[in-house]
């Protein structure tokens, strides 16, 4: 950084008031030079084996991966074995295969799937992961975003894929023959692997649209993983609170490793030397369950899964100890909540992050308990990483404490979207900047608030009214499950708040009731002035409300009056 941009750097919120960009207040941590031929997994490895937690003798003996429902595990030296046995077989069986092509993976969670993606990013094939819940129409119009030249599925979602790709079975005697074969042989001897190069094509969630495919480059993990690993590192140092009576830290995985935060939360586990502990089907009671028997420390979540820790009465029946800390993100969490979580769990820390599947999954996020008690916030913006808040109408960038649109630059960006040059060039400007559609401020310190998504903001006659605010407060409410805002359609207003609520079990809650609750704490263009109870608020596996699948619901029904 220039000495003449620095001096105008103010170091609370990390605004440059020359530039209108803000810069994070994280310390840099370091990074191979870019020029470096490296892939994602050389680099994991790399600070796997410098950690002094992992010499041989530990590898061989520290669990890797735990599949929750049966006990059965790796240890780091069998998973590794199984990585390079697994590469040898692909580059003996499939040798027109090479670096950038495209391996489309539809598989339920298993021990193999990561040892299935190291093997192939090792070898610089792209990995390309999708829910093994989606429908073929849905397979189909990813396959054509990347373009795959083999496939990975399991025997139960393979019939879901087009007859001309090759497909392995994961759930195969040829599959479990490959993990075993004999590997002398260094495979990025032969395939010399850019950092530029792409290493994941992952499929943003689609909450306003079809999904696009996300291309993510070994680089852009490679800054990811950095800043996890050395900030943890620094943690520790400082203060020692995760080796809680020496206990080996366990990760549960509540996630999919298709999603951008299982993903990246797999490497980060396997840089560190730590345990994941895999569930095939997430269950609430059985990864109380799981946390008891495997002494879980640390999950990464999302904001469902927090409600419900707070509102269920079946953790006290369950022993929790172990568990030191939540990694919370897919969407913000109210005060609320979170005041309620830390007195359910005083011993566990919840920190908040917010990224996209464009920004590697993370682009902020809270470290330690001070920094977790900024609620509403996500955080501070992430090392090397610059933020500008925009203005929507007239591009303006704002200082702290003006809303506007969140844009990011910084290594942990994407290199763009497969197969739609149009949504690329429309997301990415010729800076580099990240265009992220959502609705944010910075306050005086650099913390992170995230207001809405700016297409699901609600215009109610003159006015904006943000759904997540909402929301918020309706998962306050004690008689609530769970809560979801969109607009409804008025002839004289254009749009009102209407909410669909979950009550919670037993309970009688009326309209009225909720609507009058919500008024008192709101301005009066906020209020909601229509509640509708269903049986579940549809989501993605990341937790983000499907608002469009809710908004189709009332725009076949609805009429413009109330």
């Amino acid at each position: 950084m220039a000495e003449t941009q620095s001096c105008c750097i103010d170091l609370r919120s990390g605004y440059c008031r020359k530039t209108k960009i803000f810069h994070s207040l994280r310390q840099a941590v370091p990074m191979p030079p870019p020029s470096e031929p490296l892939s994602i997994i050389s680099y994991t490895l790399s600070l796997l084996y410098s950690s002094t937690n992992t010499a041989s003798a530990a590898l061989s003996t520290t669990s890797f991966l735990i599949d929750a429902a049966t006990g059965s595990h790796l240890t780091y030296t069998a998973f590794l074995h199984q990585v390079d046995s697994l590469s040898s077989s692909i580059r003996s069986l499939y040798p027109n295969l090479s670096v950038n092509d495209v391996a489309f993976i539809i598989s339920p969670p298993s021990l193999h799937v990561p040892v299935l993606y190291f093997s192939l990013l090792s070898l610089g094939i792209t990995v390309s992961p999708a829910n093994p819940l989606s429908s073929p129409e849905e397979l189909a119009h990813q396959i054509k975003l990347s373009k795959p030249s083999i496939a990975f599925a399991a025997t139960a979602t393979a019939h879901k894929l087009p007859g001309h790709l090759p497909v392995i079975l994961l759930d195969s005697h040829e599959f479990f023959s490959m993990l075993s074969s004999v590997n002398n042989s260094n495979s990025e001897e032969k395939f010399k692997i850019k950092q530029s190069d792409p290493a994941a094509i992952l499929y943003s969630s689609g909450t306003t649209g079809k999904v696009k495919a996300v291309v993510l480059s070994h680089r852009n993990f490679i800054a990811m993983i950095a800043g996890l690993y050395y900030n943890k590192l620094a943690n520790e140092e400082q203060g020692k609170q995760e080796m809680n009576m020496n206990m080996h830290p366990a990760n549960l995985f509540t996630v999919p490793l298709f999603h951008v935060y299982g993903f990246f939360m797999l490497l980060r586990a396997a840089a560190l030397g730590e345990s994941v502990v895999l569930m095939e089907k997430f269950d609430f009671v059985k990864m109380l369950e799981a946390v008891e028997r495997y002494r879980v420390t640390f999950i990464p979540v999302t904001p469902p899964l927090v409600v419900a820790m707070v509102k269920s009465d079946l953790v006290a029946k369950y022993d929790l100890s172990s568990l030191r800390s939540l990694g919370c993100g897919g969407a913000p969490l109210g005060k609320e909540v979170l005041v309620r979580f830390e007195a359910k769990f005083p011993n566990v820390d919840i920190g908040q992050g917010y990224g996209l599947t464009e920004t590697t999954g993370a682009a902020t996020r809270a470290i330690g308990p001070d920094e977790a008690k900024r609620y509403g916030s996500v955080g501070r913006l992430s090392e090397n990483l610059e933020a500008k808040i925009v203005d929507p109408e007239n591009g303006e960038a704002l200082p702290p404490g003006k809303h506007g649109e969140l844009w990011l630059r910084g290594p942990i960006i994407m290199k763009g979207y497969a197969g739609d040059d149009g949504a690329t060039t429309a997301t990415l400007d010729s800076e580099g900047w990240l265009k992220t559609g959502d609705l944010c401020y910075f306050d005086s310190d650099g913390f992170l608030f995230i207001v809405d998504r700016l297409k699901e903001l609600i215009k109610y006659k003159a006015y904006q009214v943000p759904p997540a605010e909402l929301e918020h407060l309706l998962q306050s409410i004690p008689e609530i499950e769970d809560a979801a805002v969109i607009p409804y359609p008025d002839e004289e207003a254009g749009q009102i708040p209407m909410a669909y609520i979950v009550r919670k079990p037993g309970n009688n809650i009326t309209s009225a009731q909720i609507m009058d609750l919500i008024a008192k704490q709101v301005a009066p263009y906020k209020k909601i002035r229509r509640v509708t109870f269903i049986n579940a608020i549809p989501k993605t596996l990341a937790g983000k409300i499907l608002r469009k699948e809710l908004i189709n619901l009332v725009n076949s029904s609805a009429s413009p009056k109330l």
